[in-house]
């Protein structure tokens, strides 16, 4: 028998407090009412809801499906989840990694950056939660009540670090979480999402489903980001035929039939001189992996919009 206490933080103030990995499992929870409190799920979830928090460190680990932020104001927050809702909140600062287009309602002063955090569960619970770590349109907010003249949202300085917004948890309880927020250790992979590009050149690598997908990607992200170049965006998405054809073109007959396997991993990175780094580390690294990497600066722009425009399609945004 489920006891809903168990699942709730409800008129708390000036607590820590916090749920360990393996606790929460799944189910929904509930955060109401808490004034200056600090507050870590450290574990999956189904969804969450959080109601009029006021001056709140929250941390809020994989949310299968919704998180809905209502008359909050003040708080910092690490959140990842498939859905992202607030109404009627001033002044929340959110790291967010977010599957579907983040949204705002009747909301003034929010400011957004990439997710980035690690504990060893935690990738575990990313995949209980049916999210993937490499689809976060975090940049990507739709404000559904805009005022003319005036911007609701904006993104946190590119330098911001995690544990000045959220700190690490000081109870006995909770310290036993062995949490890095190291942004080179980060679960989720850090991407520019919509701030201004440094370069107009860009360059789309593609793997392919396998046992080491995941490690790959993650290896190129290293080698690349090492090399001065940043991350735009990542997706992880299904891919068929007629697919191939569209972004792939000349190529495609010979990625078609990795396609059976399972969704494909893209990545772009920016920078001068991207598509010469990015071919010369695949074939270093690579070089007995299938991945498809952009051929010239002058097709790669086109390669980028192609996956992305095909991508988006795929996930209804």
């Amino acid at each position: 028998q489920i006891d809903p206490k168990d699942y709730t933080f409800s008129g708390l103030k000036d607590e820590t407090v916090g749920r360990l990995p393996g606790k929460v499992a799944g189910q929904q929870f509930v955060i109401q009412n808490c004034e200056n409190c600090s507050i870590y799920i450290f574990d999956h979830s189904a969804m969450i809801t959080i109601d009029d928090c006021v001056n709140c460190q929250i941390f809020l680990g994989p949310i299968k499906g919704s998180v809905f932020f209502r008359d909050c104001k003040d708080c910092k927050c690490i959140v990842a989840c498939q859905q992202f809702r607030t109404r009627d909140c001033r002044k929340l600062e959110v790291f967010l990694c977010c599957a579907t287009q983040p949204i705002i309602e009747s909301s003034t002063g929010m400011k957004f950056g990439c997710f980035q955090y690690y504990y060893p569960e935690l990738a575990l619970q990313f995949k209980d939660a049916g999210l993937s770590i490499f689809n976060n349109t975090w940049s990507n907010i739709h404000d559904f009540t805009p005022v003319s003249g005036e911007n609701n949202w904006g993104l946190l300085p590119e330098n911001a670090v995690v544990q000045d917004y959220v700190p690490l948890p000081s109870s006995e309880e909770l310290k036993a979480v062995r949490i890095s927020t190291d942004a080179t250790r980060s679960i989720i992979p850090i991407t520019r999402g919509q701030r201004q590009k440094s370069s107009d050149e860009s360059c789309l690598a593609v793997f392919f489903a396998g046992d080491y997908t995941t490690a790959n990607a993650r290896k190129l992200i290293d080698e690349m980001t090492g090399k001065g170049f940043q991350l735009v965006q990542t997706k992880e998405v299904s891919m068929k035929a007629e697919d191939a054809h569209r972004v792939f073109q000349q190529h495609a007959s010979e990625f078609i039939p990795l396609l059976e396997k399972g969704p494909v991993v893209a990545l772009e990175f920016n920078g001068d001189g991207a598509v010469e780094g990015c071919r010369n580390t695949v074939n270093d690294v690579f070089s007995g992996t299938k991945v498809f990497v952009s051929e010239s600066k002058a097709s790669a722009s086109q390669d980028v919009d192609n996956f992305y425009n095909f991508a988006d399609m795929q996930m209804g945004m």
